[in-house]
């Protein structure tokens, strides 16, 4: 195995155990000590691969960021991004409400405007017509990044009733109005 394979293994382990005993307690209570032991490790290797807990907790979820979005020209892979977004969250509620209750909204704020901006970027860019700078695009992705966030974080706390399905349908609708000025029927 290369060097490289086996510290990738060596941090999932750790993150395994990691959110193993978030799902228990909360995170400013959990110890190196009690992850390294639960893996069996020592804390030199959690040092090698870590430079703390936060530091580890960041890597998790950039590790999980890139299973759930991938480089994709499809113009429907954003649909399917957030599902995976959503589906995520729903998986993982305890060790995200650990995180939420831990480290605090604007952690996990910056986590979802981040998984967002990558998801809206590529759909914009695809749909969006040749007329519209630069500048407007960005305005627009991060726009809609802001807003996606702010939609998926009131999901997760159970303030917006709608289902995954239903709030990509009402999203996608509303970026294609305002790029392309299409009108729809009620029945879209």
């Amino acid at each position: 195995m290369t060097p490289d394979k086996k510290s990738d293994q060596t941090k999932h382990m750790l993150t395994a155990s990691l959110k193993k005993i978030m799902a228990q307690k909360p995170l400013n209570k959990i110890s190196i000590r009690e992850i390294c032991e639960d893996c069996g490790v020592n804390r030199q290797t959690f040092y090698y691969h870590f430079n703390d807990i936060y530091d580890q907790l960041e890597w998790m979820f950039k590790q999980e960021e890139a299973s759930f979005i991938k480089d994709n020209d499809d113009m429907l892979i954003w649909q399917d991004c957030l599902m995976r977004m959503f589906q995520y969250l729903e998986e993982n509620r305890a060790v995200c409400m650990c995180v939420l209750n831990s480290v605090g909204h604007d952690y996990i704020r910056k986590l979802f405007v981040s998984d967002a901006h990558d998801i809206i970027e590529r759909y914009i860019n695809i749909i969006s017509p040749v007329q519209h700078t630069k500048e407007y695009k960005d305005f627009l992705i991060n726009f809609y990044s802001c807003a996606i966030a702010g939609m998926v974080e009131c999901w997760f706390h159970g303030e917006i009733k709608n289902t995954p399905e239903e709030l990509i349908k009402n999203l996608e609708k509303t970026i294609k109005i305002q790029l392309n000025g299409e009108f729809y029927s009620n029945e879209t």
